[in-house]
């Protein structure tokens, strides 16, 4: 979503714009290139091989660094960039995170429940399958991947331990889940999508993320925001729908008391999302939703 993304920034000349998920640096190369004289761009992500990745692509046009998003108003702060004009928030994960079996985020390559964006994190999907109890597997399988079958998943699993690779841990959801429709998603997909939340705390860096990028942008700036599924794209509606709202009072209060001052106003009121080409091209963007909303 290069095109929309760059629209959703209002990029200006010589503005600070911070790209919170730089990834392989696609995202930044068409900010960085989106004006003449191009802004100044701050590129930040947890992931190491995506850095080393993005380095030469982006060379005398970024500044990068290793880092949460959920902590970008300080990073802004750390390297210059402070106030923002722009922020951009991908939640998406890359093609090089997919693809390096090591990594372990693929049912589809062979690989240990790593699930990783930091390495060095000492958490892993793999302590997780074999050490959280049954019901607490099945809670997670449910809330963070919306899976109707996590209680017969997570007793599979448990009762399968030790489960020490992606194969073998998608092998027994399939077998649990049986087959589903054609063209219908694999039956992994959810949770693995589970995993990988609950291994980096990824609705909590939203939730953090969010609130401290908001803060981090200079009146007029914008933040423009990526989700790739429902529970990360709800969770981004509510947050701006709150940041947006003159009263955040519980219904029913005769008179205001929360004392809100609404910090920003949503740019589109609909979900932005991908053009029909753009999904020929990229498959793997046809789930993509942009919001963006503006800094009062």
């Amino acid at each position: 979503m290069l095109e929309e993304v760059k629209a959703a920034l209002n990029i200006k000349s010589g503005g600070n714009y911070i790209d919170c998920t730089v990834g392989e640096g696609g995202h930044s190369l068409a900010i960085s290139s989106a004006v003449k004289p191009p802004p100044r761009l701050l590129g930040i992500d947890l992931d190491e091989d995506a850095l080393l990745t993005a380095r030469p692509r982006l060379e005398g046009m970024a500044t990068l660094v290793k880092g949460s998003y959920r902590f970008v108003k300080n990073l802004a702060e750390q390297n210059g960039f402070s106030p923002a004009d722009g922020i951009l928030i991908d939640l998406g994960l890359s093609s090089l995170q997919i693809e390096t079996a090591r990594k372990g985020f693929s049912f589809n390559n062979l690989g240990p429940l790593d699930m990783r964006f930091d390495r060095h994190q000492k958490l892993t999907a793999g302590q997780i399958i074999n050490s959280y109890g049954e019901r607490e597997l099945a809670d997670l399988f449910y809330q963070l991947g919306e899976e109707n079958k996590s209680r017969r998943i997570a007793k599979a699993l448990v009762k399968s331990r030790p489960i020490n690779t992606t194969f073998e841990l998608s092998n027994i959801v399939k077998k649990v889940v049986g087959k589903r429709a054609q063209g219908a998603i694999h039956q992994a997909t959810r949770t693995f999508q589970a995993l990988r939340m609950a291994t980096n705390r990824e609705l909590e860096n939203i939730e953090n993320g969010l609130e401290d990028a908001i803060g981090a942008l200079v009146t007029g700036g914008r933040i423009a925001v990526i989700s790739y599924h429902s529970l990360e794209d709800r969770l981004v509606k509510k947050i701006l729908a709150r940041e947006s709202a003159s009263c955040i009072c519980k219904p029913g209060i005769p008179i205001c008391a929360c004392q809100q001052e609404p910090r920003v106003k949503r740019v589109n009121r609909r979900v932005i999302r991908p053009a029909e080409e753009e999904i020929v091209q990229n498959p793997r963007s046809r789930s993509a939703k942009l919001r963006v909303a503006e800094r009062l």
